[in-house]
């Protein structure tokens, strides 16, 4: 099937029923907000997603997921998903972001899927990478992993016509990221610190307005790097990634799935060449999108749903009123 005919027919489905995968899930994960239980919380986002994703007519295969089959039962990767009688594709899937922030009810929990014909997401082993991303509306290559955080900055400062004291920085608050705090906080911007989520952290540059965040730095898992460049790809921005393996082990992971040069600089269209669709559903509220909310005869989803080829981007509001069939299968 031509990669045409793939888009054409994923088109038809993905605006409402790639959204339902991510509606379930942030539901599922919802009804843990706040126990203290990540574990939980995660397992049933991840059930609830996978149920859903197996209803589309896709067939589907899993590059970004919850870990290698030998490790876990559910969106492992390689695993087919879908009826199986649709176009190829490849699918990039975290039930989950930010377990954290949803076992404690804290802003920002999501939980994301993107789709793409196969072989359009860069396939990367379950590594760290270096990340640096801005939102749409600046001058090509403004920012640039070699470059040193002031230096970002400035050139951030400049094309927005603003000193750096006024630019506000996310990173994940993390030891590891001590002496990058400590640059930032030099230079004179302002960090916004997150616990976990760097899709979302990534995502928030997109609109400085609403999140405050300007830019994001800082070392956060690849998939994860993966995701974040699907959005982007789809709403604009710029971004770059490098892989950062800890030991020999990281290195042969990276280079056992086809990527020889490890200190390779990635940009958006080398994580993501093709087309793409990227649906994020809130589960806590958050800076883009609200979160699950009960009420006592509905409940009601805040969801994003794009793709990059159009650059359409729907905010999708839902209230989902027959409860009881809610929690079924479909």
């Amino acid at each position: 099937m031509s990669k045409t005919k793939i888009s054409a027919t994923i088109d038809r489905i993905l605006t409402i029923e790639l959204v339902r995968v991510t509606e379930r899930a942030a539901v599922a994960a919802a009804r843990m907000r706040g126990r203290g239980d990540e574990r939980a919380a995660d397992l049933a986002a991840i059930d609830a997603m996978e149920r859903e994703l197996n209803h589309l007519p896709i067939d589907g295969t899993i590059v970004i997921g919850e870990g290698t089959e030998d490790a876990v039962d559910h969106l492992y990767l390689g695993e087919k998903v879908g009826t199986l009688n649709g176009p190829e594709v490849d699918v990039a899937a975290v039930a989950l972001e930010g377990a954290t922030l949803c076992a404690k009810n804290l802003p920002n929990a999501l939980t994301v899927v993107a789709m793409a014909t196969g072989g359009s997401f860069l396939n990367v082993p379950d590594v760290y990478m270096e990340k640096i991303a801005v939102g749409r509306g600046y001058p090509d290559g403004l920012i640039d992993l070699d470059a040193t955080p002031g230096e970002n900055l400035l050139a951030l400062a400049a094309a927005k016509g603003v000193s750096v004291e006024e630019l506000s920085v996310c990173i994940l608050d993390r030891p590891r990221h001590a002496r990058l705090i400590e640059e930032v906080r030099e230079a004179g911007a302002a960090i916004r610190l997150i616990g976990d989520g760097d899709v979302s952290g990534v995502f928030h540059t997109t609109n400085p307005e609403r999140s405050g965040v300007d830019i994001y730095m800082g070392t956060g898992g690849a998939s994860e790097g993966v995701l974040a460049a699907a959005a982007l790809r789809c709403i604009g921005g710029q971004m770059q990634g490098r892989l950062v393996p800890r030991n020999k082990e990281e290195r042969d992971r990276i280079k056992a799935v086809g990527l020889k040069d490890v200190e390779r600089k990635y940009g958006i269209e080398d994580m993501v060449p093709d087309d793409v669709y990227f649906a994020a559903t809130g589960i806590t509220d958050g800076n883009l999108v609200r979160g699950v909310h009960f009420r006592d005869d509905e409940i009601r989803t805040h969801s994003v749903v794009m793709r990059s080829s159009t650059g359409t981007v729907r905010w999708v509001d839902a209230c989902h009123q027959r409860l009881e069939k809610f929690h079924l299968d479909r």
